[in-house]
């Protein structure tokens, strides 16, 4: 059954189903994490869960800077399975995306994904060494860090000192209770949010991910060089 696609807000490749993302399906009849796939016009969509995906859920809240395009290389922490990799890939489909993961059991399935989507590469290695895969990555546009660990904020500043290209933006998506699950999120917001001004960083939009996220806030940043 075809359904109306609408592009969302001017966002390059997002698209909006009756309220619901999408992007459009790099590989036609494959499904990543068993998300809904539409038609119309001949062109297949994959709804974009924002319950499973953070970019999807700031989006949904009001994000209103977005630097994806077709062609960005991306460097993106904590990939997991490639759910929210799986639809970036959809939107910089003439881009990379070298996706960082540490978990190998995690990584089976990434590198299953990168099978059939080229632009996804996978690299097992921990986020917080990146000198570790800087003979892998090039200089990227984007920096997207989505890693569960009390450090989440050093280890995204690290990576964007080495790898990010002047004038690239950074995704940083806080998990408070990853850093102390004794204090208000409201606080540890407000620390690292200090803690990256006092570190050179601009921070340009600050994004609340409830409903979709719980105690997570996702930050665009930029550095001074």
């Amino acid at each position: 059954m075809e359904e109306n696609i609408t592009k969302w807000n001017g966002f390059p490749g997002v698209f909006q189903s009756e309220g619901q993302l999408a992007t459009c399906n790099l590989n036609p009849g494959e499904h990543v994490y068993g998300e809904k796939l539409v038609e119309d016009r001949g062109r297949e969509y994959r709804l974009w869960n924002p319950r499973r995906s953070k970019l999807a859920a700031a989006i949904l809240n009001g994000l209103e800077i977005f630097p994806f395009h077709d062609s960005s290389k991306i460097l993106y922490l904590g990939a997991s399975t490639g759910t929210t990799p799986s639809h970036i890939s959809d939107i910089v489909s003439d881009g990379l995306i070298y996706s960082v993961e540490s978990s190998p059991r995690m990584m089976r399935k990434l590198v299953d994904l990168s099978q059939i989507r080229s632009n996804l590469i996978p690299i097992l290695d921990d986020a917080s060494k990146p000198r570790n895969y800087l003979h892998l990555v090039e200089k990227v546009d984007i920096i997207y860090a989505d890693v569960a660990q009390p450090n989440q904020t050093d280890i995204f500043m690290d990576n964007m000192r080495l790898f990010i290209k002047e004038g690239g933006q950074g995704f940083l998506m806080i998990k408070a209770r990853s850093i102390d699950v004794t204090r208000d999120p409201d606080e540890i917001y407000k620390k690292e949010e200090s803690r990256l001004k006092a570190a050179g960083f601009r921070v340009l939009e600050k994004i609340d991910l409830e409903p979709y996220e719980k105690d997570h806030m996702a930050f665009v940043c930029e550095i001074s060089f």
